[in-house]
């Protein structure tokens, strides 16, 4: 009897995680991508590696492997993923919970964690999707997802909510929550001189951790809807 079978999970069949579940790179389970906390759905996809199932988490589109022990966490959803449809107004007015909530993370003992997106550990846009998912905003997974997903607006511009991208003049790397007054919250690595969540600023480039964020500033983002996942594939 297959995995499959034993677990009597279905392809194309939506799932809620039980619990939080780690999602890998591969098969084999090498490679943290992402995380699901508990309450996402997910539907199976592909053929399952040795010990290991293909899914597509439902609120962002992201794949990714899972234990094939965590399938037993898995139960059938009453009904499909319905993502919320907001409008700017109404992801401006929750905003300020958005940046509440990284308060919260930072005041939390944490370190930067490739792939995390289920406190303590986040990485940078693991963070940011955390945040306003906590009130209901869903974004894309990685920080280049996230670039293309807001509306660009000028560096004059920026708000307390909005996102602030960085990285090579090709692609963005990193991404970080504009707070007011030149100031950003983000988790940053420890090969950028920190190793968790902090804040750094726009403007004080004193701090070696700032000034170094400062060199590969992008762009600056405004998120004006909440992500709407694409149809699943028949």
């Amino acid at each position: 009897m297959g995995v499959i079978e034993a677990l009597a999970l279905s392809w194309g069949q939506e799932y809620v995680c039980g619990r939080g579940l780690n999602l890998y790179k591969t098969a084999e389970l090498e490679g943290l991508v992402t995380q699901a906390a508990g309450g996402r759905h997910l539907r199976l996809a592909e053929e399952p590696g040795q010990g290991s199932l293909a899914v597509v988490l439902c609120e962002d589109d992201y794949p990714g492997w899972i234990s094939a022990a965590d399938g037993h966490d898995l139960r059938p959803a009453d009904r499909p993923y319905q993502p919320p449809v907001l409008d700017r107004a109404a992801i401006e007015a929750r905003l300020s919970e958005v940046i509440a909530f990284t308060h919260t993370a930072m005041a939390t003992p944490n370190t930067y964690l490739w792939g995390g997106t289920v406190g303590p550990n986040y990485d940078c846009s693991g963070l940011m999707q955390a945040a306003f998912a906590s009130v209901g905003i869903r974004l894309p997974r990685d920080s280049y997802q996230q670039e293309a997903f807001t509306q660009p607006i000028g560096w004059g511009e920026l708000e307390p909510g909005d996102l602030i991208f960085f990285g090579t003049p090709e692609r963005t790397k990193h991404v970080a929550l504009y707070l007011g007054n030149g100031q950003y919250i983000h988790s940053s690595g420890i090969d950028q001189g920190r190793n968790g969540i902090g804040l750094d600023s726009l403007s004080d480039l004193s701090d070696p951790v700032s000034a170094a964020y400062y060199g590969q500033r992008r762009r600056a983002g405004r998120v004006m809807v909440s992500y709407q996942p694409k149809a699943p594939k028949q």
